[in-house]
């Protein structure tokens, strides 16, 4: 059985992971303050890069929304239409964003096998959480067994994803992460980490230090409260134009686990405006 994976443009995927896994990325889209609209539909470097320095100059940020039942529907009937017989699709977070209700409400137009999946997560984790999929199709399963087996595996905590923001008000205006007495005010000099729960998906700031070698610390002791040390682990590094910063949190996470696959990613349009240029972070799925 021919199974598409499709996967929300906020996974951050890396660009040769798309052809690899087979997958169909839904683009979100981005509305600048002049009324100027973009899809965040590229994982080319150089795109990238020029969006960050936007952001960096900007005076306000772009506003962010989902895809409509419309854009959705199309994919959908393009992966029938191209010869797959089933879709699996993963989205992310109900705690960030409406796009899991939006994909699950159109899936139920159709008469063919189409899952939908609350990953929970959002960032470079689901690009763990797609390859994890295509490893369970490929043995075999189909969308809605392998659904369910990442679904558990979510809910048992084997999908982590922390990262550390330099610029917390981007987080603050963008209205994407829980604003709780101590994170909010003037924080231009500090780091905040922030946890993804994986039993409410809700994006949580849990401490904030001064200096990044201190916010790359304060990362690996957090996931190490959550994945004991030597763990057999797949690590997806990513940032928003902050390549030392991952560079540092990679020797720190060879140093404390048993890492089977790590690759790097880049933070597209979406994840970018809501965290800020500066964040550095990872995902990680403990393979146990």
């Amino acid at each position: 059985m021919r199974t598409k994976i499709m996967l929300d443009s906020t996974a951050d995927i890396p660009r040769d992971w798309i052809e690899k896994l087979d997958i169909t990325t839904i683009p979100l889209h981005l509305t600048w303050p002049n009324g100027t609209q973009e899809d965040d539909d590229s994982r080319d470097l150089s795109v990238i890069k020029d969006f960050w320095r936007r952001l960096e100059i900007s005076e306000k940020l772009p506003t962010t929304s989902q895809p409509s039942p419309g854009e959705i529907r199309s994919l959908y009937e393009k992966a029938f239409e191209d010869g797959y017989e089933e879709i699996l699709v993963l989205c992310i977070s109900t705690g960030i964003s409406g796009t899991y209700n939006t994909a699950k409400m159109v899936a139920e137009e159709f008469d063919k096998p189409i899952y939908v999946v609350d990953t929970k997560k959002a960032s470079a984790i689901n690009s763990l959480v797609a390859k994890r999929a295509r490893e369970l199709i490929s043995e075999g399963k189909n969308a809605e067994e392998s659904g369910k087996i990442l679904e558990r595996e979510i809910a048992e905590g084997r999908y982590h994803a922390v990262f550390y923001v330099s610029k917390f008000d981007f987080l603050v205006k963008g209205g994407r992460v829980s604003k709780f007495q101590g994170f909010v005010g003037n924080l231009l000099s500090i780091n905040v980490g922030l946890y993804i729960k994986h039993e409410s998906g809700a994006l949580i700031p849990f401490k904030k230090v001064r200096g990044e070698k201190k916010a790359q610390t304060m990362l690996l002791n957090k996931i190490l409260e959550e994945v004991p040390k030597g763990s057999t682990v797949d690590v997806i590094l990513v940032h928003a134009d902050n390549e030392n910063g991952i560079n540092a949190l990679k020797k720190l996470l060879e140093d404390t686990y048993v890492i089977r696959k790590m690759t790097t990613s880049i933070m597209g349009k979406i994840i970018s405006t809501h965290v800020g240029p500066g964040t550095a972070g990872f995902g990680l799925y403990w393979v146990k």
